[in-house]
């Protein structure tokens, strides 16, 4: 060996015998190669760690961008159409110049006419015909016109479906027995009692080839059409909205089949359009707005819904200027319960929005002869706000004159609706606990953004043709 030379003896796995020598100068490659491997693994590692911190720091970012702009987050639809239509009874004017709107009659006989392939409807009962009331007068023809082309166009080959209350001796759904026996129409009774304690289907829905549908206060009465004062919407060709109302009548029509409500409720139930993530849609022309539609009782609402109670909260706390109510009754209790109870949760969300943001707040409520006295109170009761804290609040009661004969459950404004500097909802259902925790009813919210005010604007123009018209009186003129 050469001095100087550092060897190291190693024994060859092969033969225990037999002794191999190595120099140190020939594992210094394999050293460095070695600490090549694990500095690599280091800088893996690390790298590894920050990505995983940079992906939890970039979805905190997303998340807290959502949290800003929720109301622009929402699937966009375009070329909508969207028409107000009203029922305004027989004998009734308003003065000259007041606005007009196409009627609930012609719209519905617009959906039947354009229909090409299937119609479902949920409603409360039906009455079309005049015989259905032993009614006879030229007033019934509208809905005995509507019922006729029901029957024409299912003979024609649309698929009719019809989810309604179970028939009782007030209701007993002679119309749609009719059609069911006939072979034109597949019908369903939810009974909402059996599966929440209480409560009826009281939903008025129309949903046509699945773009086109109605929501609004008007029943399948010929009353509706030519003696009640009505109000609803009807979109057309809007295909993402009526997807999402699809989904409220599928609720309907599956738990009619003498089922539980689901849980957990299959995603096909499910939405992504609610009040945190409204849909975005372009409507009559270039008018833009974020739209839902909300749903009652809470029990039928699947995850994502927005349930119709907090939908009304929601517009009310919102508003900045003012809230304009029209709605059948009013009452901050139970109504149907066996012991009545106290629930203010809508008349303080309007009292807040009066004393505390100094927002103007109106309340029209209906005046006929199936109005409970005791309702007055609580409307004297709100109006005696005003001027508390600089707090301004009105409420009137509307009454329909009477017609030429008596008709039962006529005359009456039957309107659910509210509109504020920025939002317009239409409703189903009456102002009390009742319709908002046990029965079935839909609500339509349109928020219209940018400088367009088309729906919104129509209908407060409606509520002030109404509030400024010879038909109503403030609440202290009526004892």
């Amino acid at each position: 060996m050469a001095r100087g030379d550092s060897y190291m003896l190693m024994r060859e796995e092969t033969n225990p015998n037999v002794f191999v020598v190595q120099s140190k100068q020939a594992r210094a490659p394999i050293a460095s190669m070695e600490r090549t491997r694990k500095l690599l693994i280091a800088f893996v590692i690390v790298m590894g760690i920050l990505i995983i911190f940079l992906v939890v720091v970039l979805e905190h970012i997303i998340k807290s961008s959502n949290a800003k702009t929720e109301q622009t987050t929402g699937p966009f639809s375009s070329n909508c159409t969207i028409t107000l239509v009203e029922s305004i009874p027989e004998n009734v004017t308003f003065s000259a110049g007041s606005v007009q709107n196409p009627s609930i009659y012609d719209g519905w006989m617009n959906l039947l006419d354009i229909a090409e392939e299937r119609i479902d409807i949920a409603s409360f009962y039906w009455t079309l015909q005049g015989s259905d009331t032993k009614t006879t007068d030229y007033s019934t023809e509208e809905g005995e016109t509507v019922f006729k082309k029901l029957q024409d166009v299912a003979k024609a080959g649309v698929k009719i479906r019809i989810v309604q209350t179970p028939p009782t001796d007030a209701f007993p759904q002679i119309d749609t027995n009719i059609l069911s026996k006939e072979g034109l129409a597949d019908v369903r009774s939810l009974n909402i009692t059996r599966l929440v304690g209480s409560g009826i289907l009281h939903t008025k829905m129309w949903l046509v080839d699945g773009k086109h549908f109605y929501v609004g206060s008007a029943n399948q009465d010929w009353r509706a059409l030519t003696q009640v004062q009505e109000l609803g919407l009807i979109t057309y060709n809007c295909s993402l909205m009526a997807n999402d109302m699809s989904k409220i009548f599928e609720v309907y029509w599956d738990l009619a089949k003498d089922t539980k409500i689901p849980n957990p409720w299959p995603k096909k139930y499910q939405t992504t359009i609610n009040v945190d993530s409204p849909a975005q849609i372009k409507f009559n022309g270039s008018n833009a707005a974020s739209v839902y539609l909300s749903s009652s009782p809470p029990k039928f609402c699947p995850p994502g819904r927005t349930d119709d109670l907090s939908a009304i909260i929601r517009v009310i706390d919102s508003a900045t200027k003012f809230v304009f109510v029209s709605v059948m009754d009013y009452f901050p209790t139970t109504l149907y319960t066996r012991q009545r109870t106290y629930w203010p949760v809508i008349d303080d969300a309007l009292r807040r929005a009066a004393f505390d943001r100094k927002v103007h707040v109106r309340l029209m409520a209906s005046l006929w002869n199936h109005t409970r006295s005791d309702m007055k109170n609580y409307l004297r009761s709100l109006a005696a706000l005003n001027y508390a804290n600089d707090a301004y609040v009105q409420v009137r009661l509307y009454s329909v004159p009477p017609y030429t004969k008596e008709i039962p459950f006529t005359r009456v404004n039957h309107n659910k609706y509210m509109v504020t500097e920025s939002v317009a909802y239409i409703g189903t259902s009456n102002w009390s606990a009742d319709y908002f925790l046990y029965t079935g009813g839909i609500g339509y919210v349109i928020n219209e953004t940018g400088n367009s005010s088309n729906v919104r604007a129509q209908l407060q123009a409606v509520f002030e043709r109404n509030w400024y018209s010879n038909f109503t009186t403030p609440i202290y003129d009526k004892d």
